[in-house]
């Protein structure tokens, strides 16, 4: 697993289920903040951009330097996503995409279709990059073609973070007023459907743990079990430190457990087995009852994996609601 940190570093860890994970390799690239990182398909190297504009890509095995891009923007980067085995896009704070030849380190496509920040970004067959903005819009590029194919209305709110559920027809995207807005794959002229969390709490990051569960996390710190279409917050999987949002959030390889780093300078792992055998009954409509009996996921048992790093002390006492977006706190406790 690799963390980028706020004053530049990017560190390798090493987790089992056995021993306590230790640093493996710490990488002094980056002279300001790492603000995206990924690693390509075969784990062999770790792209990582920052807010120095730089974009710098090492061999995990010897540690190496294989490619520095210095200035490769005129602004921060802001988000990074893997198009090939040697191609990426980066996003960047004005709202500029670019795509890159790593081999040759070379810009093959420059976009300046947003306003505001590239907040994330997913990546279809290679070929099509789907990237949110700060400004409130969803844009399709085609990097084959080298060109624009689609962009949505204008949102009232940030667009934060995505993630690909129901066999890759339907894009899930987080905002900064707490909706889950939800697209129809190809159809991006406006949502499909739209599922409120929480008011004034927004959604800065999701991971899909199946094809109908997502791992909302919020600026409130709670991470959160939510079903898609039929749309249900399942129930709370843990939390970091009161007010400290969620900055990122990934699924380990096993895809038992769901790894989550915030502002209190942790990187916590959550069990999510238990929530990734929920279902809805759609027969039934979420109820006031049916929030109060809400469960709590995450709880370590002895025999799962990375036990040891789970919090063994139930994530939090509050349970969140089903289909509403009333103002009960989670945290009222």
């Amino acid at each position: 697993m690799a963390s980028g940190l706020i004053n530049g570093d990017v560190i390798l860890h090493s987790f089992q289920t056995s021993t306590e994970g230790r640093i493996e390799e710490e990488w002094l690239h980056h002279k300001k903040a790492v603000r995206d990182i990924d690693f390509t398909e075969d784990g062999k190297r770790l792209y990582s951009v920052g807010k120095d504009k730089s974009i710098i890509c090492v061999d995990v095995e010897s540690g190496k330097l294989k490619r520095r891009i210095k200035k490769a923007h005129e602004n921060p980067i802001y988000s990074i996503a893997m198009t090939g085995d040697t191609f990426i896009a980066t996003g960047d704070d004005n709202g500029v995409l670019k795509c890159w030849d790593m081999r040759s380190k070379t810009c093959t496509m420059e976009f300046k279709e947003c306003e505001d920040y590239i907040s994330d970004m997913v990546v279809e067959d290679n070929k099509i990059v789907i990237a949110s903005s700060g400004e409130g819009t969803l844009t399709a590029f085609n990097v084959r073609r080298k060109r624009m194919d689609l962009q949505t209305e204008l949102f009232d709110s940030d667009l934060l973070c995505l993630a690909k559920v129901k066999n890759g027809q339907k894009l899930v995207c987080g905002t900064s007023e707490g909706v889950l807005n939800m697209f129809h794959w190809g159809q991006w002229g406006n949502i499909s459907d739209r599922f409120p969390l929480k008011k004034n709490r927004s959604i800065d990051s999701l991971v899909a743990i199946s094809d109908d569960i997502v791992i909302t996390g919020t600026s409130d710190g709670f991470l959160r079990a939510v079903h898609i279409l039929p749309s249900r917050v399942l129930g709370p999987v843990g939390r970091h430190m009161e007010d400290f949002p969620i900055l990122n959030l990934s699924l380990t390889h096993d895809q038992t457990c769901v790894v989550s780093c915030s502002h209190d300078e942790r990187v916590k792992f959550w069990n999510v087995e238990e929530a990734k055998q929920q279902s809805v009954d759609i027969s039934k409509t979420g109820t006031k009852e049916a929030k109060r009996n809400k469960l709590s996921f995450g709880k370590a048992k002895q025999h799962d994996f990375f036990a040891d790093l789970v919090e063994n002390k139930d994530p939090c006492d509050g349970h969140d609601g089903g289909n509403s977006d009333d103002d009960s706190d989670d945290d009222s406790d």
